[in-house]
C-alpha cells in the first residue's frame, strides 16, 4: 500500500448498463413499488429552510474572524452546501413538483443552488441525464474521470490531492469530455446567482460570499460527505459498478447513499428509497455496499488497486471521442 496505484486503464465492459434490466425484474415480482415515484411534498419546505438558514449564517458571519469563518464554513456551512446540491440532485429528477411540472423543478433548482455560490442547477441537469442513461458511456456520462486524470493523480499523495480538487473537476470535466450548447435557462441561473452573490456583497460585505464558497469547495473536496463521489461508482470490487451506503449520513445527504436504489428507481425521492429495499430486500441485502464514507475515502488513497482508472466503461452507439 501507499504505491503508484497498478491499473493503467478503466474496467471495459461489453455489457449493457445494469440497472435497466434489474428495474423490470424487480417491478415484475414487487409491482407495489411503483406507489414510491411521484413528488416528494416536503422536499421544497426542506430545502427552504436549509436556504434561510445559510442567508441567516451570511448576516451572522459578517463579525467573525477569517480564522473562525472557514472553520465555520467547513464544519457547518458547507455541509448545508453540499447537502443542498444532493437536494438539487434529486430536484433534476423532478421530484420536488413532479414530471408535470418540469420548469417549477427548474426554477427550484435554480433557488436551491443560491447557498452554493456558483451556478450549477440547470446544467447538472443536462449532463445528469446523460449519467443515468448511459452509465459508464465513453465520451458520455461526465461522471468518469478523464484519461489525464487517471494518469497525473495514481500516488497517495496525488489522489489526496485530486480529492480535494473534486468540485474543480467535476466542474470542468463536461466541457472536455461532452461540451453542450448552453441554454436560455442556464443563462438564467447565471444571471440568479450572480444578483444574490452580488447582493450579498453589497449588503454585508466580502465574508458571506466567502463563507458560502468556501464551503461549497471544501465540503466538496476532503471530507467526510465527499465519500460518496467516490462509494457510488467506483470499483471497489472488480466489474461492481454501482454501490450503496446505508450509514447515518444519509439523514443529512437526502439519501444519496441508497445509490443502488436510485439508479434502478431514479424517478423515486430520495425519502423514499428506504423503503425500495424493504419492499424488495431479495435485491439488495445480498449486494456489495460500504458501511463508511471515511472508509472509502481512506482506501481509495491508499489502496494500490484503486484509483481514478476504477470505473467501468463501455462503449454505446453514441460513442464521442475524449
Amino acid at each position: 500500500m501507499g504505491n503508484t496505484v497498478i491499473r493503467d486503464d478503466f474496467e471495459w465492459v461489453y455489457t449493457e448498463q445494469p440497472h435497466c434490466s434489474r428495474r423490470k425484474q424487480i417491478l415484475a415480482k414487487h409491482p407495489e413499488i411503483k406507489s414510491l415515484m411521484g413528488s416528494d411534498p416536503h422536499l421544497k419546505w426542506v430545502v427552504t429552510a436549509m436556504v434561510l438558514t445559510q442567508v441567516l449564517c451570511c448576516y451572522l458571519v459578517q463579525a467573525l474572524s477569517w480564522k473562525w469563518l472557514l472553520f465555520w464554513a467547513y464544519v457547518f456551512g458547507g455541509c448545508i452546501n453540499h447537502s443542498l446540491t444532493l437536494a438539487i440532485h434529486d430536484i433534476s429528477h423532478n421530484v420536488a413538483f413532479g414530471n408535470r411540472s418540469a420548469m417549477r423543478n427548474r426554477l427550484f433548482g435554480i433557488f436551491a443552488n443560491l447557498p452554493v455560490g456558483v451556478p450549477y442547477s440547470v446544467s447538472f441537469k443536462k449532463y445528469h441525464v446523460d449519467h443515468h442513461r448511459y452509465l459508464g458511456g465513453h465520451g458520455l456520462d461526465v461522471d468518469i474521470p478523464t484519461r489525464l486524470e487517471a494518469q497525473l493523480f495514481s500516488s497517495p499523495t496525488r489522489k489526496v490531492l485530486w480529492i480535494i480538487l473534486q468540485p474543480f473537476f467535476y466542474a470542468l470535466r463536461p466541457l472536455v469530455v461532452n461540451p453542450k450548447p448552453m441554454s436560455r435557462l442556464e443563462l438564467l441561473n447565471v444571471a440568479v446567482q450572480l444578483t444574490f452573490d452580488g447582493l450579498l456583497v453589497w449588503l454585508w460585505g466580502p465574508k458571506p460570499l466567502v463563507y458560502l464558497l468556501a464551503g461549497s469547495v471544501l465540503c466538496m473536496g476532503l471530507h467526510p460527505i465527499s465519500g460518496h463521489f467516490i462509494a457510488e461508482h467506483y470499483m471497489y470490487l472488480t466489474g461492481i459498478e454501482t454501490y450503496s451506503y446505508y450509514g447515518p449520513l444519509n439523514y443529512i445527504t437526502f439519501n444519496v447513499g441508497y445509490h443502488m436504489e436510485h439508479h434502478d428507481f431514479p424517478s423515486i425521492p430520495g425519502s423514499r428509497l428506504p423503503q425500495v429495499k424493504k419492499m424488495a430486500p431479495e435485491f439488495y441485502d445480498n449486494l456489495p455496499q460500504h458501511d463508511s464514507w471515511t472508509r472509502v475515502l481512506w482506501d481509495f488513497v491508499f489502496c494500490d488497486s484503486l484509483g481514478p482508472y476504477s470505473r467501468v466503461k463501455r462503449n454505446f452507439p453514441l460513442e464521442k471521442g475524449e
